[in-house]
């Protein structure tokens, strides 16, 4: 099986739609004898051989069946798209053989594991000789999702063990340098703590500016100087066989442990991998400055080289005019331009006393009168 097998399609949310190009024509006529292979239930009526016991609008029906019935939120994209492709140069499989090849890839991939009654529901298309289309909705038959992230990958190991017992070309290794995007909890964590990034992000970013400055024997090394915690891990020999690093501050289970992230979640390039021309690159010592020859002087005007006229030399640009000489007196600074009159001169301050105002004086805050004392009651007085 070749390298594009198995090969993830673009998800959709539209199980009709998918299904009308994959048992039609095709875009140019290229689909021959479109039929079913697979499906989650054995004896599954196929909608092009017997019509009419099941059509094109039933079957996409029994398959969102599941993802109507979710009382949750519902993916915008349920529709899980992947073809499986054989070399050409191998021989022709079976449907039977078509059949085990597309349980095995659901299982792997996480939509239909093996014993699971409650699983995705899912269909496997056959319209060539050498390639299959595996169709699933994206809700399981007990309202859970599934889970299938990493999926391609798993589907590559499984395609590794039909290759080798049906003795069929290899596909090429699985590239795992790309970066891997964090999983919701650890955007829902970063965003909690107040962070920018994930401390995935983090981590690969580390990762992999110190593996293109390390060699072999300080990478670890790196990594330390860069803030990071490092846990090496040793086989039964003492070899250093693996490795993983964790951020400052990062830890799980109410603090008592770190969150470690192994070497393999965060890929990052071998220096002894790299191309030729960068290995010579990074290994080429770098002169210093003081060993730098000066930058030569320029060359005088008669021993450089002449200037050639173009092809056509009669044009309006050639030949160019004379440089206009620089003057070496300096004008007077021009004024400032502004498009508001200029402001009047402030009055020069004036040293005579203030004249007096006319105004009357303020009354005293008090206008309370006391009473005389002939007014006071000869009641209130005692003997």
């Amino acid at each position: 099986m070749r390298t594009v097998m198995p090969k993830k399609a673009a998800s959709g949310e539209s199980t009709a739609d998918l299904l009308a190009y994959l048992f039609g024509p095709g875009n140019h006529e290229e689909h021959t004898d479109p039929h079913l292979v697979a499906a989650w239930t054995p004896g599954l009526p196929c909608p092009a051989r017997t019509p009419d016991r099941m059509t094109l609008s039933d079957l996409a029906l029994l398959l969102d069946a599941p993802v109507d019935a979710l009382r949750g939120p519902k993916p915008a994209e349920h529709v899980w798209h992947v073809s499986v492709r054989n070399e050409p140069d191998d021989r022709v499989l079976s449907d039977t053989e078509w059949a085990t090849v597309a349980a095995e890839m659901a299982a792997a991939a996480g939509t239909a594991p093996h014993g699971d009654a409650q699983a995705c529901r899912w269909v496997a298309v056959r319209h060539a000789t050498d390639h299959i289309h595996l169709v699933a909705t994206l809700a399981r038959q007990d309202g859970r999702h599934p889970r299938i992230r990493g999926d391609i990958p798993r589907m590559h190991t499984a395609a590794r063990a039909f290759e080798t017992a049906w003795n069929l070309t290899p596909m090429s290794p699985l590239d795992r340098t790309a970066r891997r995007a964090p999983v919701t909890g650890e955007r829902e964590k970063a965003a909690r703590r107040g962070l920018p990034e994930a401390a995935r992000e983090s981590l690969q970013r580390t990762v992999r500016e110190a593996a293109a400055r390390a060699t072999t024997t300080d990478f670890l090394t790196r990594l330390r100087d860069a803030g990071l915690r490092v846990r090496e891990h040793h086989d039964e020999h003492g070899a250093l066989d693996g490795y993983a690093v964790a951020l400052p501050g990062d830890r799980a289970d109410h603090g008592t442990r770190p969150v470690w992230f192994s070497g393999r979640t965060l890929p990052a390039p071998d220096p002894r991998t790299l191309p030729p021309h960068d290995r010579a690159r990074r290994s080429r010592p770098r002169t210093p400055a003081s060993a730098k020859p000066p930058p030569s002087s320029p060359k005088p005007a008669a021993q450089r080289a002449p200037v050639t006229s173009p092809p056509s030399a009669t044009s309006w640009w050639w030949p160019p005019p004379p440089p206009r000489p620089r003057s070496t007196t300096r004008s007077a600074p021009r004024p400032p331009r502004s498009n508001r009159p200029p402001a009047p001169p402030a009055p020069a301050p004036s040293t005579a006393p203030p004249a007096p105002t006319s105004k009357p004086p303020p009354k005293p805050w008090n206008t309370h009168r006391e009473p005389p004392a002939a007014a006071v009651h000869p009641r209130s007085w005692r003997s």
